[in-house]
């Protein structure tokens, strides 16, 4: 499975780099592939292990933040694997 999510804290001013810098170092510790965007980070793996990873995320933002806004977005497909590579190869095929 592939989870986008986005982790935004709230009541913390304008420049917010910091807070989510925290919840992306969660994910790039987890060993999960991934890749971070500016507007989201996509991880894949079981499902366990991906809502692990988003509880951690928030989890350290919501330690520094008084309020945390979570968006997440999932793409479910038992025995697919490498799918943050070939759907970014699929399209690009197409384009080319």
């Amino acid at each position: 499975m592939i989870v986008a999510f986005s982790v935004t804290p709230l009541g913390v001013g304008e420049e917010v780099g910091e807070y989510v810098a925290d919840a992306v170092r969660v994910v790039r510790e987890s060993g999960l592939p991934h890749r971070t965007d500016a507007m989201f980070t996509s991880v894949e793996g079981e499902w366990e292990e991906c809502m692990d990873v988003v509880r951690r995320a928030v989890a350290a933002v919501e330690a520094r933040a008084p309020r945390v806004s979570l968006v997440l977005k999932a793409d479910i497909r038992p025995g697919v694997t490498d799918g943050l590579t070939a759907k970014v190869a699929s399209v690009e095929r197409h384009l080319s």
